[in-house]
C-alpha cells in the first residue's frame, strides 16, 4: 500500500494561521509515503510568503513534492514576471519545477502548468506531455502512475474559471498510457471523480484538493485529501475543518476500483 497527502492552495499571505499547526499535525499523523502540493504556495509570490511556506513544508515528515501554481509568480512586477518569474520559487521551495517520485509501487511526476503570462489560465505544454509519455511508456511492470499539476484537466458545468490550454490533448494522452491518478487543485472545491470516460479509453481518476489554509473559500471549508493505494484499488479521503472548529477531520471516502476500461467508483463497479 502506498499513502499519498494531497495539498494545495495553501496561498500563504492569505492563510488562516489558527490552521497551520492543526494542519500540519493531522499531515504527520497520517504518516503518507509523499505529500504532494498542488500548487499556490503564496499569495503573491513575495519572499516573505515563500519563506512561510518552506517553514510549512519543513515541518512535514513525508517527503515532498511539490508544484508551482498561477500565484506563485509575481503578478505586479511585470519585470520579474518576464524574466525571472520563478526566481523565488526556486529559493524557497526548490530549483525544479516539475519533481519527480518513484518507489517500487509508483511514479509520481510533476507537471508545471503556469503559464507566467496569463493570469489564472494554465497550459499543459507539449514538452510537459512528452515527458509524461517517456517517464510512463518507460515503466517497468505496474506501478501506479500519477500527475501532479496545478490546473485541472476537467471543470464541472458553471465553473467561471477557463480550462487550460492543452487540456484535450492531456486527457487523450494520458488515458492512452494508462495513468491513474491526476491531483490537482485551482478551483478551492473537493472533487475525486473519473475523468476521460468514454467507449475505448481509459478512464482516469481526478482528484481535486480545495485549499489547505486560504481565507479564499468558495463555499467548501479547507480540507486536503488522504490517497490509500493497493491492489487496484484507491481510497480518497477529505479530511477537513468544520465550522468554529481548527481541527482537519475525516470528512468523506470515495473508493475507485480498476476496470479494463480504467477507474471507476465502486458504488458503479
Amino acid at each position: 500500500m502506498r499513502r499519498i497527502a494531497h495539498l494545495s492552495d495553501l496561498h500563504f499571505g492569505r492563510d488562516r494561521p489558527e490552521l497551520l499547526d492543526p494542519l500540519v499535525e493531522a499531515v504527520n499523523d497520517l504518516s503518507p509515503d509523499l505529500a504532494a502540493i498542488s500548487g499556490d504556495l503564496t499569495q503573491r509570490a513575495r519572499p516573505a510568503q515563500f519563506r512561510a511556506a518552506r517553514d510549512f513544508i519543513d515541518r512535514l515528515e513525508a517527503p515532498v513534492l511539490a508544484v508551482p501554481g498561477n500565484h506563485d509568480v509575481p503578478l505586479h512586477n511585470l519585470f520579474l514576471r518576464l524574466l525571472w518569474p520563478w526566481r523565488q520559487y526556486r529559493k524557497w521551495i526548490s530549483p525544479d519545477l516539475e519533481p519527480e517520485f518513484h518507489d517500487g509501487e509508483m511514479i509520481v511526476l510533476g507537471v508545471n502548468t503556469v503559464n507566467p503570462m496569463a493570469h489564472q489560465s494554465g497550459w499543459f505544454t507539449p514538452h510537459a506531455l512528452d515527458r509524461v509519455r517517456n517517464a510512463f511508456g518507460n515503466t517497468r511492470g505496474r506501478r501506479t502512475r500519477i500527475v501532479v499539476a496545478h490546473h485541472p484537466l476537467e471543470h464541472l458545468p458553471g465553473e467561471k474559471k477557463k480550462r487550460m490550454r492543452g487540456a484535450d490533448e492531456a486527457m487523450e494522452e494520458l488515458a492512452r498510457l494508462n495513468a491513474d491518478v491526476v491531483l490537482s487543485g485551482h478551483l478551492h472545491s473537493w472533487r475525486a471523480d473519473p475523468f476521460a470516460e468514454k467507449p475505448g479509453r481509459n478512464a482516469v481518476l481526478q482528484v481535486h484538493a480545495g485549499t489547505g489554509l486560504s481565507t479564499r473559500l468558495r463555499g467548501q471549508d479547507n480540507d486536503f485529501n488522504l490517497l490509500e493505494i493497493e491492489d487496484g484499488l484507491i481510497d480518497v479521503t477529505r479530511y477537513a475543518t468544520a465550522e468554529g472548529d481548527d481541527r482537519f477531520a475525516m470528512a468523506q471516502t470515495r473508493r475507485f476500483v480498476i476496470r479494463p476500461q480504467g477507474w471507476t467508483s465502486h458504488k458503479e463497479s
